[in-house]
């Protein structure tokens, strides 16, 4: 996943954070965002191929 903290984008996006920024809040975000995705992503994918009945 390219959000995750511990991708190589994810880690550049905290690297490169703005001067004023919590580190460590910051992480926990984006970890809890990814968490969401990896959660939320293959229930959408589910809802929109195999539902409808397309297959």
């Amino acid at each position: 996943m390219d959000v995750s903290p511990f991708s190589t984008n994810g880690a550049l996006v905290l690297a490169n954070a703005p001067e004023g920024v919590d580190k460590d809040r910051f992480y926990r975000k984006i970890l809890g965002y990814s968490g969401i995705v990896i959660v939320a992503g293959p229930i959408l994918a589910w809802l929109a191929l195999v539902v409808p009945g397309w297959l």
